[in-house]
C-alpha cells in the first residue's frame, strides 16, 4: 500500500472534513483518509490500483485547495 499526505487549505470544520472524506472514500482502491482539521491535512493510504492524480483531483474537486 502506498500513502500521500497533502496540506490543504478550506478545512474549517467537521462538515468539511466529512466531505472530502466521503468523497475519497468512494475511489475505489482508498483504504483509509485521516483529515486532520488542526494541521489543515489530508493523508490518504490507497493501494497501486490509485493514481495520486485521481486523489488530488477528488480533493480539488470538493472545494479544497491544496497548498504546494
Amino acid at each position: 500500500m502506498d500513502r500521500v499526505h497533502y496540506m490543504v487549505s478550506g478545512l474549517v470544520n467537521s462538515m468539511s472534513k466529512t466531505h472530502v472524506k466521503n468523497a475519497l472514500e468512494k475511489i475505489d482502491g482508498v483504504n483509509e483518509v485521516c483529515v486532520d482539521l488542526g494541521r489543515g491535512s489530508i493523508e490518504v493510504i490507497y493501494n497501486e490500483q490509485v493514481k495520486k492524480d485521481d486523489i488530488k483531483r477528488c480533493i480539488e474537486d470538493t472545494g479544497y485547495h491544496i497548498e504546494s
